[in-house]
């Protein structure tokens, strides 16, 4: 059985996201199962720190972005959603490629959301682990 309460595909949610940071550093959904989502970011240029390797703060964007989402599908209609604290772990530098996240719930409270996401190279390795709260309320 699906968790999620709204539908949406990956192609409509990236072409939600034109014009923001998620656009701007490539961030793509790929899929939406059952029980997780997940997306793939670009290792390039705009996502690398000076010394040229994935910056950290663009792990803790892809994470925050996908946990974001899946809070949003997840929660009631009519509700809204936003992260209230992240935390990120960087495991391994990665230098090129892409790296793959998928979100997966660890908990999905009528007012509060905690998410796990995991961010991996092209080798399938750990490279950041986060995990986000995100607060749920009805619109002001």
């Amino acid at each position: 059985m699906s968790l999620w309460k709204k539908q949406a595909t990956p192609e409509q949610l990236n072409q939600f996201a034109q014009n923001t940071l998620v656009d701007h550093l490539q961030i793509e959904i790929t899929e939406i199962a059952e029980k997780s989502i997940t997306a793939t970011m670009p290792v390039e240029d705009f996502t690398r720190q000076p010394m040229g390797f994935l910056h950290g703060g663009a792990s803790a964007v892809l994470a925050e972005t996908l946990g974001s989402i899946a809070a949003h599908l997840a929660a009631e209609e009519g509700t809204i959603s936003f992260g209230v604290e992240l935390n990120a772990n960087h495991l391994r530098s990665v230098k090129d490629g892409v790296v793959t996240a998928v979100a997966e719930p660890l908990r999905i409270g009528s007012s509060l959301q905690v998410w796990d996401i995991k961010i991996s190279d092209e080798r399938k390795e750990l490279v950041c682990v986060s995990r986000l709260t995100v607060a749920v309320k009805p619109p002001r």
